[in-house]
């Protein structure tokens, strides 16, 4: 008599280097999955490798909708945009009633919104899920965040849970909110994540040229960082950055690396969204611009001759620039967080997600890329107060703000008198500066849009819209 063949209990489409990391690490925690990619040559990877894990690798994907159990789930690592749609379509004719997809790429949330529409016609179900963490992340546990409908999401929560990074025992994990929730929390994810990278590096900018220091000093500082309140994943691998020898020269590889940086759009997209939700992200706006800039080299390099001015050496006194960054980089690092979570209350307003702030900062404290010892302050923040409209009203996040404030301006001031850019550190002392103002000169702003334009002013004595002939001065 012919043994059945024991079914899988879920499955993994595209089996690049985050997808069959993630498959390993479901397998590690008793899993049995089906992996299938159209690259014949991943399939034979993930079969070779396997080592007695429970691991179909199917050829074909009628061989791995075969072998999988009802209802079936099934996972998508593909490349955000069409590979996700078509993926979807060659599947669909596969799929059963209550049979679950999940996107664990980064997708646009509007894209995730309109899939959980399409296949709800069929009754087939669609989420989309944040992973954070690289491929360390997929294969040792990496931060996870799920949206979608919550009773889809009891499918996979054991799931999920078993293989998320843990911090105190607790899995960095949980259902955030319906339709894109998740992948909307993971967009605003990497737009923090694109500030801290430019706000690092700021502070090494900084350190190297007003203090003229080695890699080897740098490792030391940003080391020495790493043990107290900064102690970050951003901030522990740029320390190691500085020690990496290059194969190919034996310097080390950080003096041989481009100074020219792409992205890979997420951060623009938070940018954008926020812009039309009228949320103000400078910090995550300027990074990506930096971005940019840096990718115009030829440009800076000629414009060092053109735009050249008479540069003002530091002179350190007592290791005070070192404190003055140190304190520079936290208090960004507060501010960058505070615009994020201010776009997350945003958006769960504007969405409906029901986003639930201190549950996103205790899944962000583990497995992903902006995992920092600061998001203990920030879940303690929000546990206390869950409706704070912005972080920077906790009492302990201002009095933290407020202990960084002398040392900030400093820093800024001598990237300013010494010509060094520090567009994210001016950027959050600009939005505090802002923030603590009871007024701004917003009302010469209305002034002039109605004067040309006449797109009415509101008034500080009594209500409505008002608009005004303006006395005509000679025009030039």
């Amino acid at each position: 008599m012919k043994m059945q063949t024991e079914k899988c209990d879920f499955g993994m489409i595209g089996l690049g280097t985050m997808g069959r990391n993630l498959v390993y690490n479901m397998c590690d925690h008793g899993y049995k999955i089906a992996g299938f990619d159209k690259d014949a040559a991943k399939v034979d990877s993930l079969g070779n490798e396997a080592d007695g894990r429970k691991v179909s690798a199917a050829h074909t994907l009628e061989d791995f909708i075969r072998s999988l159990k009802t209802p079936k789930v099934i996972m998508l690592l593909v490349p955000a945009g069409k590979a996700v749609d078509s993926v979807i379509d060659e599947l669909k004719p596969y799929l059963l009633k209550d049979d679950l997809l999940i996107d664990c790429g980064n997708s646009h949330f509007t894209d995730t919104d309109r899939r959980i529409a399409t296949l709800a016609k069929d009754d087939m179900q669609f989420m989309g899920v944040g992973i954070s963490g690289g491929e360390s992340g997929a294969r040792n546990g990496p931060s996870i965040m799920p949206g979608g409908n919550e009773k889809a999401y009891e499918l996979v929560k054991p799931l999920f849970e078993a293989i998320a990074a843990k911090v105190n025992g607790a899995p960095c994990v949980t259902w955030l909110g319906p339709g894109s929730a998740g992948h909307y929390v993971k967009m605003v994810h990497n737009g923090i994540e694109y500030a801290l990278m430019q706000l690092l590096a700021e502070a090494y900018h900084m350190l190297k040229e007003c203090l003229q220091l080695n890699n080897d000093q740098l490792h030391k500082i940003f080391s020495y960082w790493n043990e107290g309140r900064l102690k970050s994943y951003l901030v522990e691998i740029s320390a190691s950055v500085f020690l990496q020898e290059d194969d190919l020269t034996g310097k080390r590889l950080l003096d041989m690396i481009l100074d020219s940086s792409k992205q890979n759009g997420t951060g623009q997209w938070t940018s954008q969204n926020a812009m039309e939700l009228h949320v103000p992200v400078p910090n995550i706006d300027i990074a990506c611009s930096m971005r940019d800039i840096s990718g115009f080299k030829k440009q800076r390099v000629d414009s060092e001759f053109i735009l050249n001015w008479h540069k003002v050496d530091f002179r350190e006194k007592d290791g005070e620039l070192i404190d003055w960054v140190e304190n520079a980089v936290y208090f960004s690092m507060i501010i960058s967080y505070a615009q994020g979570m201010a776009l997350l209350n945003g958006a769960s307003e504007k969405y409906g997600y029901g986003l639930k702030p201190e549950s996103i900062a205790g899944i962000w404290r583990g497995g992903c890329i902006i995992r920092a010892a600061l998001l203990d302050d920030i879940l303690k923040a929000y546990s206390q107060d869950a409706s704070l409209v912005n972080l920077m009203l906790s009492k302990d996040i201002a009095m933290k703000l407020q202990n960084c404030q002398d040392s900030m301006r400093l820093a800024v001031k001598t990237g300013i008198e010494t010509g060094i850019p520090l567009p994210v550190m001016m950027s959050s002392l600009s939005y505090f500066d802002s923030f603590r103002r009871g007024w701004l000169p917003a009302n010469l702003i209305q002034a002039q849009r109605d004067y040309f334009g006449a797109h009415t002013y509101e008034r500080t004595d009594r209500a409505g819209s008002f608009h005004t002939q303006w006395k005509q001065e000679n025009s030039l």
